[in-house]
């Protein structure tokens, strides 16, 4: 940061007149987030809107989750033009008994904006909250309000995932329901608005509007196959209750995936917005053809799928000439011009921009380039369907013509470039090896130096409450950076002083290594003929016994598929000496990771290795020390030298970021290894039970996605929680001096 930026920093900061130190080690980054929304008309009203909430008298908290969420919230409206409103609301919670649900409020709020995404819906749900408020705020004999409201806090923490499944019209006869008839009774009325009681259900299910798929399941198998002859398992997923993983149409082994229920959108009603989707991937099992990804990249892939996508829908709207227009008002119309290619990687958005003018003639696009791809689309669906290899070449060709330099940024234009009646394209690939392949689009290139993250916007992460059984959204703020460097000779030490370790683990590594092709005898069909089996089941036969019919044999690969990530926990207690020892647990974990990598090295798995510690909820630190494309070499023993510990162990946002990483890898096996030495635990939660929970929780959604994780735990006392967390899947080294020798022997008897 330069001496200027350092003094507009300082300014800033001054702006707030508060002396939170909780504010002083995140103010940076979060400025940062916010100069990159605001204008500099919005920063003053932004920081005095920040101060006033840091001197309401309810500590540093609703400051913090302002400064952190309100960006997000003008990204999603367009402008700042609703801060005032949304002051007055703070102002009058603050006013009345009600200053408890200040910051819940604000937590939500951003989430919130997404949903409705226009400023009168946001000024209708402001209007909810306060209505909610002032019917639902008690008082002694009719005068001064004295006793809060026991349902806003509940509210405004469950209103994102509330308006997932109401309009905003819903939203208010389901609340006018919950006053009506809970109104008196302050547990039933926290039970109601929390969505835990039972009429609460059943009135979120009554004022649920849209076409539901069990209504129209028989309509659209039939439309498969009369239409398509197509026929197909259709499977619902939920557009509601999922709002970690966010899940999009989908066609694999067990059949057609499509969301339980569909708003109209743009005038096309909720049924032909399920045919819309019925009918691309239908004409993608007709017409496309899985391609060998191995050899691509991020981009070339990207432009791939949507050159195939474009051509698919040319040819459903030649087939039936009645879907153009459904496709048409279902398709994104990006603007020329609407991604700045000076701080955004447009690539998506070109794409969106051509895929549009494949579909509208009236496209209006005055690009020539994106004239003459369109063009030769056309010309090539001219004389047939053509085949997904020549749309695949003419993609490449258009990703070399159209490549810029800020194509790798890693900040990438997302807005309307997402065509949602499309699959997501996983039936488009083959993979033939498991080596490095290339990161995945919407993982930025990290070159940063240090912890500070030198300005990246944190990343926002939920966090499980178990005594609501409900996610509080946007709960944690990750910052994420490359790990500093040390000294590359230091762990090469390391590794010369466990020579005689090193030599027994890589007679075990031989074992493990991939041995290529195993033969497979006795099958009754295979690839060649066993001559053995066969001479003697022809002797069998000569002599009138039942000859065995398994003759053949076939050839199986014997290789690994397998994908892993190494998650350190560098939290203070690792600075703490072994008992026994002149070492601390932290050098002890240094060796034993550098003898992991070296022998996953030799195996040839990619991998990956990252430390987390964290500060409270809003500054979790995640450093990348190794890269899965990254070799274990000089550049990474030097990050791996520097390891530091400190803060704390809030470990459920820590899993869930490398899953993040980790689901993107190609891989049929995926793992995720925790080392760590004590329980989940922060700065600013009392509930020891809290974050056990919510780690908990963060298993049980990597193993929805298909990643099996493990934890290798170095506290005597593990026993109590660890197997709360990872069920069985979990080992305890009670002699932390043992563990250079454990470790890699442990991950080698998980991936045997």
């Amino acid at each position: 940061m330069t001496e200027v930026a350092r003094g507009e920093l300082a300014a800033y900061r001054a702006r707030l007149d508060t002396r939170f130190v909780q504010v002083d080690a995140v103010f940076g980054d979060l400025m940062a987030a916010a100069l990159a929304v605001l204008r500099s008309a919005d920063i003053d009203d932004y920081l005095d809107a920040a101060g006033r909430l840091g001197r309401l008298g309810r500590g540093v908290e609703p400051m913090l989750v302002f400064l952190e969420e309100w960006p997000a919230v003008v990204r999603s409206l367009g402008d700042a033009t609703l801060l005032p409103e949304v002051m007055d609301l703070v102002m009058r919670m603050q006013k009345s008994p009600n200053g408890r649900a200040i910051a819940p409020f604000l937590q939500s709020l951003a989430a919130v904006a997404r949903q409705l995404r226009t400023h009168e819906q946001m000024r209708h749900y402001l209007d909810l909250c306060l209505d909610l408020m002032a019917r639902t705020t008690g008082s002694i004999h009719g005068r001064h309000a004295t006793f809060e409201s026991p349902g806003l806090p509940a509210f405004t923490a469950q209103a994102p995932r509330l308006l997932e499944m109401l309009n905003i019209g819903g939203l208010r006869n389901w609340i006018e329901y919950g006053i009506r008839n809970h109104g008196g009774h302050p547990q039933r009325q926290r039970e109601y608005f929390a969505a835990e009681s039972a009429d609460s259900r059943a009135v979120l299910q009554r004022e649920r509007h849209g076409t539901l798929f069990a209504a129209v399941e028989r309509r659209l198998d039939l439309y498969l196959c009369a239409l398509w002859q197509q026929p197909a398992h259709l499977v619902p997923y939920s557009t509601a209750y999922d709002a970690i993983r966010r899940p999009v149409p989908y066609d694999d082994a067990l059949g057609m995936r499509v969301p339980d229920a569909f708003d109209d959108l743009h005038g096309v009603a909720g049924i032909d917005r399920y045919r819309a989707v019925l009918a691309h991937m239908a004409g993608h099992r007709r017409w496309s053809t899985p391609q060998i990804a191995d050899n691509w990249s991020p981009f070339q892939r990207l432009a791939v799928e949507f050159f195939e996508d474009a051509r698919v829908d040319l040819l459903l709207m030649r087939e039936y000439p009645g879907l153009a227009p459904i496709l048409r008002a279902l398709h994104p119309a990006p603007a020329e011009g609407g991604c700045d290619p000076e701080t955004t990687s447009c690539l998506r958005h070109r794409l969106a921009m051509l895929s549009r003018a494949c579909l509208d003639p009236d496209h209006g696009y005055a690009d020539p380039v994106l004239g003459d791809f369109e063009r030769r689309l056309r010309a090539l669906l001219a004389g047939g369907p053509s085949t997904t290899a020549e749309v695949a070449a003419l993609a490449l060709d258009y990703v070399a013509r159209t490549r810029r330099a800020s194509d790798q940024f890693a900040r990438v234009h997302f807005d309307d470039t997402v065509v949602d009646y499309r699959d997501d394209n996983r039936h488009l690939w083959r993979y033939i090896e498991s080596g490095d392949e290339e990161e995945s689009f919407d993982q930025p290139r990290r070159t940063e130096a240090d912890d500070s993250a030198q300005g990246l916007p944190p990343r926002l992460y939920p966090e499980w409450d178990y005594v609501t059984q409900t996610y509080r959204p946007d709960w944690v703020s990750l910052y994420e950076a490359l790990h500093p460097a040390g000294a590359a000779g230091d762990i090469d030490r390391i590794l010369a002083g466990h020579a005689v370790l090193a030599r027994r683990l890589e007679r075990l590594l031989d074992l493990l290594k991939p041995q290529d092709r195993v033969r497979v005898r006795y099958q009754e069909e295979g690839s060649e003929l066993d001559l053995d089996v066969a001479i003697r089941s022809l002797i069998d036969f000569k002599g009138g016994a039942v000859p065995d019919p398994r003759i053949n044999l076939r050839h199986d690969s014997n290789g690994r598929d397998i994908a892993v990530s190494l998650l350190l926990d560098l939290s203070e207690s690792l600075n703490q000496p072994v008992a026994g020892s002149t070492q601390t647990v932290l050098e002890l974990s240094q060796e034993a990771v550098s003898l992991l990598a070296w022998a996953i090295e030799r195996l040839g798995d990619p991998f990956a290795i990252a430390g987390f510690r964290s500060d409270g909820r809003h500054d979790v630190r995640y450093l990348h020390i190794k890269g899965y494309g990254e070799r274990f070499g000089d550049a990474v023993k030097a990050r791996l030298s520097a390891m530091r510990a400190g803060w704390s162990t809030r470990m459920g946002v820590a899993m869930r970021h490398a899953a993040h990483y980790l689901a993107a890898r190609p891989a049929d096996k995926k793992l995720l290894l925790v080392l760590t030495d004590g329980r989940p635990s922060d700065v600013d939660v009392q509930d020891e039970r809290l974050l056990v929970e919510d780690a908990r929780r963060a298993v049980r959604e990597l193993d929805q996605q298909g990643i099996a994780s493990y934890c290798i735990s170095l506290d005597p006392a593990a026993d109590d929680y660890v197997a709360d967390i990872f069920s069985r899947h979990y080992a305890v080294i009670d002699d932390v001096r043992r563990l250079p020798e454990k470790l890699p022997a442990l991950f080698m008897a998980l991936t045997r």
